[in-house]
């Protein structure tokens, strides 16, 4: 007897936590805090879903979901993502219009957001 067997988990966003809390770092869209939520699907049909203790950033533009997102610009005492320090020269540089982080001038893409400087 041969049994074909297809399933998997998903994770998906769930419930918005804070509207417009940073910038996506795909698009650079406006992109939303939500917790997410787990999914498990069997021959991709949605079985059982549970909430997962990780907090998502979601991007309403392309539907991107990240752990990490670009603090918006000009919020006053926003600390900066885990990682955020970069390897990338900082020598004579200018600042991404996107993300508001410094970058070498030499540089025609943001390192961090990927945005044309």
């Amino acid at each position: 007897m041969f049994f074909f067997f297809i399933g998997g988990l998903d994770q998906v966003a769930g419930k918005v936590l804070k509207a417009a809390a940073g910038r996506c770092l795909r698009c650079g869209g406006s992109a939303d805090l939500v917790e997410s939520e787990k999914v498990l699907k069997l021959f991709f049909i949605p079985v059982y879903k549970w909430r997962s203790e990780d907090r998502m950033f979601y991007c309403r533009d392309c539907s991107f979901l990240s752990p990490d997102a670009v603090p918006l610009r000009g919020e006053e005492g926003e600390e900066r993502e885990a990682g955020a320090v970069s390897n990338f020269p900082r020598g004579e540089g200018g600042n991404c219009r996107a993300c508001a982080r410094s970058v070498d001038r030499s540089f025609r893409f943001c390192p961090y957001c990927g945005n044309p400087l």
